[in-house]
């Protein structure tokens, strides 16, 4: 659907074209806001921990809608409810040579619905997009307990008002999804992974040659993502900073990439399966924070984010084309947090931009409260959940 339309094309579903599972979850949010009774969304609870305190009073739970509903290898799209897992979809398109290259932090048994909720992503962002490039319809159950559709099945609809893209990182808070539409790509012929160390010695200076190196290359990789020495070590690749490298496509295509790739430094092949082991490498409990900045300005924004985690016992991991600096510390007390919390906010200079993925509920204070006064914010919320009852405070003040 097209951005930037003057109007609203809602979809609203009524009577016996919607499935008795998403008619329940219907009534059961119509009762809930006549009760005035606030619900946080939840399906199979990967993401509990993750975003600001919600200010809920029952758990709408949302996992029994799972499942492929439409599968067209031949249009590369799939529909399935919210609650199926990336791993199960990951199954089904993989025996058509096709995926999903979302591939987020956490598990694989992880949600479509959250991972579309959160605008979650991982190192693949960088060659293949944000979910809200994936995504191209869905169905949601609105804070009025209406079910609306958005989109479509199709790669070229583009009528109407974008109601995809807003409910994309919403956070549940305009309505809870069950059922998503997306583009999936074709698996490379060949996917290879490279791991070249980056001496600590060099500091920033090596962190450059990388950037320069993505920069100017002529071979795009599907990711590249920095690893700081304690992370290296933990994933058994190096006993140092690196630099993990994801290769994709045919054969000659991979072989001259490698070979470009070789003016970073000393590399070597490694097992494809490390980014999945990256993703579920955050212990559990753990405090997450994410810094950005231009891509230009990412060896700076590493040599003091990296530093400032590996000192406190963590590690940081970035994904340079983006400017993004996932840090990772252990959960200690909530005083230790803010502290710590405190003391790399201020270390940060003008020009980057820092937002919290897991923390202490306290900590959140460490940093700027998000008030939602934009008019247009403001609107949308009061069209779709003019009670506030669906993960009420998830994205801050709302008032």
């Amino acid at each position: 659907m097209a951005c930037g339309t003057k109007h609203a094309t809602r979809g609203v579903v009524t009577g016996t074209s919607v499935g008795p599972d998403v008619a329940a979850l219907a009534d059961r949010v119509r009762m809930a806001r006549a009760e005035n009774t606030t619900l946080r969304v939840v399906a199979a609870g990967t993401w509990l921990d993750a975003g600001r305190p919600c200010a809920a009073a029952e758990h709408l739970n949302v996992r029994s809608l799972s499942g492929i509903v439409d599968y067209e290898p031949g249009d590369l799209t799939l529909t399935a409810k919210a609650a199926t897992s990336l791993d199960e979809i990951a199954r089904v398109t993989a025996t058509q040579g096709q995926w999903l290259p979302l591939q987020p932090m956490g598990a694989a048994e992880g949600t479509l619905g959250a991972t579309v909720a959160t605008a979650s992503a991982g190192p693949l962002a960088s060659a293949f997009g944000m979910p809200r490039d994936h995504v191209l319809g869905c169905e949601f159950v609105s804070g009025t307990g209406d079910v609306v559709r958005a989109g479509g099945r199709v790669v070229k609809n583009v009528a109407g008002f974008d109601l995809v893209r807003l409910m994309t990182g919403a956070w549940g808070t305009l309505g809870v999804l069950t059922e998503i539409t997306v583009r999936l790509r074709a698996l490379p012929e060949q996917d290879l992974t490279l791991v070249v160390p980056l001496p600590t010695r060099g500091g920033a200076d090596s962190v450059q040659v990388a950037w320069s190196w993505l920069r100017q290359s002529d071979y795009t990789p599907l990711a590249a993502e920095l690893l700081s020495a304690s992370l290296a070590q933990g994933l058994d690749v190096a006993s140092e900073p690196c630099l993990l490298v994801r290769l994709g496509g045919n054969v000659s295509f991979v072989r001259a990439a490698e070979g470009d790739a070789a003016t970073i430094g000393d590399l070597r092949r490694i097992d494809s399966n490390i980014w999945k082991r990256l993703a579920v490498q955050e212990p559990a409990p753990s405090i997450v924070m994410r810094f950005s900045t231009l891509p230009s300005r990412i060896p700076s924004l590493w040599a003091l984010v990296s530093d400032a985690c590996e000192r406190a016992g963590g590690y940081a991991h970035a994904t340079i084309s983006r400017g993004v600096v996932r840090c990772v510390l252990p959960a200690s007390t909530d005083a230790a947090a803010n502290s710590l919390l405190g003391e790399m906010l201020v270390g940060l200079a003008t020009g980057y931009t820092a937002v919290g993925e897991r923390l202490p509920a306290t900590a959140w204070d460490a940093l700027a409260r998000t008030r939602l006064t934009n008019p247009l914010a403001r609107g949308v919320r009061r069209a779709f959940d003019p009670d506030h009852i669906m993960n009420a405070h998830i994205l801050g003040v709302t008032s």
